[in-house]
């Protein structure tokens, strides 16, 4: 049992499941529910319940012990990955000077806007306070959510579940929201905006692919949203919690 209980048992377990995740991706042709990021958390959480009754422990031990020294190294990264969406801003930044306050504007507002509406409908589900709290930050990259959440008495692992599927479910329907509601004919800076604040990191990947505009103010979305997120939240809680 010790044996397992060493970082390299974690980070094994993530490069196998996302690795797995980018197979059945491509096997299905980029069936959403496929999405590395996705398959490679539900599988990751079989392995650890597998693990759980191989050793006669509870998935939470097991996750504990043979998980987390590994994944907190891995974890470290998303910070670095975070800053570094900074890179194809600077390469658009011209863009960004032009609508800057157009944006901070809208990711402020509708930040709040967002808060609002996920307090209402956690309140009409019936959801605890530590519920609804864990279900506040999603605005924000998954990195930044997590402490977040902790910090308003959340639960950063229900946080980081619900930024994920955000994420997958944006990338999912991106293009289809984009057709549906005619969007196309509207600016590529809030297309760009409205993938990278709900899709994050995946959205902004989408975004990529849609055009260097768009990539460029995903990058900023998920950034700017953050900073947002980190101010918006506390407060909102503090004020409606």
């Amino acid at each position: 049992m010790n044996g397992l209980a060493t970082p390299f048992t974690g980070i094994l377990i993530s490069i196998l499941v996302y690795l797995i995740g980018v197979w059945l991706f491509k096997k299905s042709r980029g069936f959403f529910l496929f999405t590395p990021l996705l398959a490679g958390m539900v599988l990751g959480i079989i392995i650890l319940i597998l693990i759980g009754k191989y050793m006669n422990v509870s998935t939470i031990t097991a996750y504990k012990s043979f998980y987390k020294p590994g994944g907190d190294i891995i974890f470290w990264f998303l910070n670095p990955a975070t800053v570094a969406f900074a890179i194809p801003l600077y390469r658009r930044n011209d863009v960004f000077k032009k609508y800057w306050v157009d944006v901070l504007l809208t990711l402020f507002i509708g930040g709040f806007i967002s808060l609002f509406g996920i307090h209402m409908i956690s309140k009409l589900f019936g959801l605890s306070r530590v519920s609804i709290a864990s279900m506040l930050p999603q605005g924000a990259t998954t990195a930044v959510a997590m402490p977040i959440a902790k910090s308003i008495g959340g639960d950063p692992a229900v946080t980081a579940m619900v930024c994920i599927l955000n994420a997958v479910i944006i990338y999912a329907l991106a293009e289809f929201l984009i057709k549906i509601f005619k969007l196309n004919r509207a600016s590529k800076v809030g297309i760009g905006l409205g993938l990278g604040t709900s899709g994050h990191t995946i959205g902004s990947a989408k975004a990529v692919q849609l055009g260097s505009v768009q990539g460029a103010m995903a990058s900023v979305a998920v950034v700017v949203i953050a900073l947002v997120m980190d101010i918006l939240v506390p407060i909102y809680a503090r004020l409606f919690m």
